[in-house]
């Protein structure tokens, strides 16, 4: 019995296996700023892990990377070590949206650091710090680990601050997910002296040990009023 070519060529399909896909992530270091150096070549990628090397990063100094390619919807882990942190540092890891059709919840008026071309991230762009994943969002300076907040739920932007306790070289560790997939955005890193300069939120984790406390204050309360 004679099958038609097409059958024969879709059973040769199902019967081979498939050919594994090299995975089409493009990273590079787009500029650095205030002392900055480093991280250009320790980009590697492995599947969905991507680590961005070593960045001396001195206070008020900042790195942006590019990054195109990921696929969609799908959550990467990134690390970086950042070395020449002073006492006390903060880090921050933003991610900036390519200027196109989604930007109409972005402020109006953009930090003067976000590059030609790009803005702050909204809700609705589709880029984030893969977040509502299990990915860690951690970082360890040589004093400890860091207090990690973020700020993810509004329209200002996708900001996370790791405030540390020690000074010379942090291992940090975030996810980053591109819902669409395929599309060039930049993840800016930079480090300062002191707090946060902008609003974040904590962490889930910080959350819950704020409410446990409030929750003792209103049981003592209570108590207190009604003489127990």
């Amino acid at each position: 019995m004679k099958y038609p070519s097409s059958l024969l060529a879709l059973a040769l399909t199902v019967a081979l296996p498939a050919v594994a896909r090299a995975e089409p992530v493009s990273i590079s270091l787009q500029s650095v700023a205030g002392g900055a150096t480093g991280g250009a070549s320790g980009v590697a990628i492995d599947g969905f892990s991507i680590d961005l090397g070593t960045i001396f990063l001195p206070a008020s100094g900042s790195a942006i990377f590019a990054i195109d390619g990921l696929r969609a919807a799908s959550d990467y882990t990134v690390t970086l070590a950042i070395a020449g942190l002073a006492d006390g540092s903060t880090l921050n890891a933003e991610v900036l949206d390519p200027i196109n059709g989604d930007d109409g919840l972005d402020p109006a008026d953009q930090p003067s650091y976000v590059p030609s071309g790009y803005s702050t991230s909204n809700n609705f762009d589709g880029l984030s710090f893969a977040q509502g994943s299990n990915i860690d969002r951690s970082a360890t300076f040589d004093g400890g680990a860091a207090t990690v907040t973020a700020d993810e739920n509004t329209n200002r932007g996708d900001l996370l601050s790791f405030v540390g306790l020690g000074t010379g070289t942090a291992a940090v560790t975030f996810g980053l997910r591109d819902r669409v997939g395929d599309r060039n955005f930049l993840v800016r890193i930079n480090a300062f002296d002191g707090t946060p300069n902008q609003s974040p939120v904590p962490e889930p984790a910080s959350m819950l040990l704020m409410g446990t406390g409030l929750a003792g204050l209103v049981v003592r309360r209570r108590k207190h009023t009604t003489g127990a």
